[in-house]
């Protein structure tokens, strides 16, 4: 809960010495923030979460599927349950569904919209790039 102006001056942020990371850290701390927010907004009947995508079609991932580690992503995307990336109708699938009254019991969640990503990371056919990190 430390304030934005502070963070740059936590210990733990000042021994950060990769992307890979940073970039961890700061997922972690939006989930854990949203979490927060939502107790505070719920008490006004609203619900706060958060959608962390995985590699979806853009012009960035485009970018980064034919630039110099597209073998790194494109073997990622080929390994992943759903073995390919995602697209932004289906994240926009997602928010709208959390902004329906379909999703209204859901609040303080971080939703993982990866095609499985994350899961063979840590269980299937992605573990290899647990060794390298």
């Amino acid at each position: 809960m430390t304030p934005t102006e502070e963070l740059l001056e936590l210990p733990f942020l000042k021994a950060i010495d990769d992307t890979l990371k940073a970039y961890q850290y700061s997922k972690r701390c939006n989930g854990l923030r949203v979490m927060a927010e939502a107790t505070k907004w719920g008490k006004r009947g609203a619900t706060v979460n958060a959608i962390s995508p995985g590699i979806v079609i853009t012009p960035l991932a485009n970018d980064e599927l034919n630039g110099p580690r597209k073998e790194g992503y494109r073997k990622m995307l080929s390994l992943s349950p759903a073995g390919r990336a995602g697209t932004p109708d289906e994240i926009g699938d997602l928010g709208e569904f959390l902004l329906s009254h379909k999703g209204r019991f859901i609040s303080g969640s971080d939703i993982l919209i990866n095609g499985g990503t994350t899961a063979s990371y840590w269980f299937g056919d992605l573990q290899y790039l647990k060794e390298t990190h």
